[in-house]
């Protein structure tokens, strides 16, 4: 076997590896072997065909194909261990010729962090703002919308009251939207289900038929229907308008049962502001904070790391089969066009949260910092006690190797970014004295 070291960048190396005929002829009679006792050939008895009546019965570039599939990746394993390669990820394989055998292979390196001088950033975190009466005012009224009625009307429709339509559409004579007693909130300047849609229905009354033709922006997220023209046929059943619940201790008790009073609920609503406010701006200063850290490190990493957490944001984005059926039924894609374009949209957001957890990895252990054990169970004591669920299925689950890693990657991230939020305001040492005394 000849390996050539090709090249080696972006936390690549790219290899050509060459086989000995003689080690391609062993893999070839061990696959011949194998096959042969479970592939009929017409006049032997199985396993008992002779190789070349075996060749000529399935192929020999089959034959050497099955046996390319066991000889490259031992050939691969043998190479990066000769060429004294760490690698973080199985390679990208190509075959490129098969007399003599020789294949490709990209094999993905370890990254490569330099930390700027991080412990010199110093950054005065700005203080969360006050907490308004109309801030609070905006939370009791969003409350009073969740709690609302609609009662029906006898007039036009307006922006943001309840529709019951019935539509018939089309686009260049194909069936577009066609349904009967869609409840539609029609709603000045809303793009759904395309611009200028919900203006027209605004003035409507009930049982007033309407046609009318829109044109899908240039830009549509279903490309099929971007720049054409639809016609409409709309008739308006019922008209309904939003009742407003009034400000009295039986709201505020619809609302939570510990709630005696709209004045307790306001009491509620500024806490819960004032905390969120406060998270805003702390998650503001870590932000601030990590950029810096961000800008003075350099980082290098195979691609392999960014598609991996493209894999991963893609999963979280739609958290089951179903989701993905209904939005590829919804735009009209293909699961390949929807893989591609996510993979184009969230290709630089994976790679600068890939890039961010490499640099804080290697910032928790130039700080030396570490998850003990006693925090993770400590972390999974405080999910089974705020858990409403079935606490026996939950336990297991949560004390299983992988969840118990991902706390404590998820905990050694924490103390991490509160080290160096500790170093931005000149409170390092003292940060560090308080995690020597836990």
């Amino acid at each position: 076997m000849k390996v050539t070291v090709d090249k080696t960048e972006n936390r690549e190396t790219y290899l050509t590896v060459e086989m000995d005929p003689a080690e391609v002829e062993e893999s070839m009679e061990k696959t011949y072997r194998k096959a042969v006792q479970r592939t009929r050939v017409p006049g032997f008895r199985p396993g008992k065909a002779p190789r070349a009546v075996f060749e000529r019965h399935v192929g020999r570039q089959a034959l050497l194909e099955d046996a390319l599939d066991d000889l490259i990746p031992e050939a691969y394993d043998k190479a990066v261990k000769e060429q004294a390669i760490e690698a973080i990820a199985r390679p990208r394989l190509e075959v490129t010729q098969t007399s003599p055998v020789i294949f490709k292979a990209v094999v993905p390196l370890k990254p490569v962090v330099k930390l700027g001088d991080y412990k010199a950033i110093r950054i005065t975190p700005e203080p969360p703002r006050e907490v308004t009466d109309k801030d609070v005012d905006g939370v009791i009224d969003a409350l009073r919308h969740q709690n609302a009625t609609w009662e029906p009307v006898k007039r036009e429709a307006q922006s943001g009251d309840l529709t019951a339509i019935d539509i018939w559409s089309t686009v260049d004579t194909q069936p577009y939207i066609n349904q009967k007693g869609v409840q539609f909130q029609p709603t000045a300047g809303s793009t759904a289900p395309l611009p200028g849609f919900a203006e027209q229905i605004i003035g409507m009354k009930a049982e007033e038929e309407k046609e009318f033709k829109l044109t899908f922006p240039a830009d549509y997220s279903n490309k099929e229907f971007a720049g054409k023209e639809a016609q409409f046929k709309v008739r308006l059943n019922e008209v309904k308008q939003e009742v407003l619940p009034e400000l009295t201790d039986e709201f505020a008790k619809q609302v939570g049962a510990e709630f005696a009073s709209p004045a307790a609920l306001r009491e509620r609503a500024q806490a819960d502001l004032k905390k969120r406010i406060e998270d805003d701006a702390r998650i503001a200063f870590e932000n601030k904070v990590l950029q810096a850290v961000v800008d003075g490190a350099q980082v290098e990493f195979p691609p392999v790391l960014t598609d991996t957490e493209v894999h991963r944001l893609i999963e979280q984005r739609f958290r089951t089969r179903a989701e993905v059926e209904a939005y590829l039924k919804a735009t009209g894609k293909t699961e390949d066009q929807l893989h591609d374009e996510l993979h184009a949209e969230l290709k630089d957001v994976a790679a600068q949260r890939v890039k961010r957890g490499l640099i804080l990895g290697q910032v928790a252990e130039e700080e030396k910092l570490a998850v003990a054990p006693e925090d993770i169970d400590a972390e999974v004591k405080r999910l089974l006690d705020s858990s409403t669920g079935n606490k026996e299925n939950l336990e297991q689950a949560l004390n299983t190797e992988d969840t118990r890693e991902s706390i404590r990657e998820t905990r050694l991230t924490r103390k991490t970014i509160e080290r160096l939020t500790a170093i931005a305001r000149g409170e390092a040492e003292a940060a560090k004295e308080k995690e020597a005394g836990k």
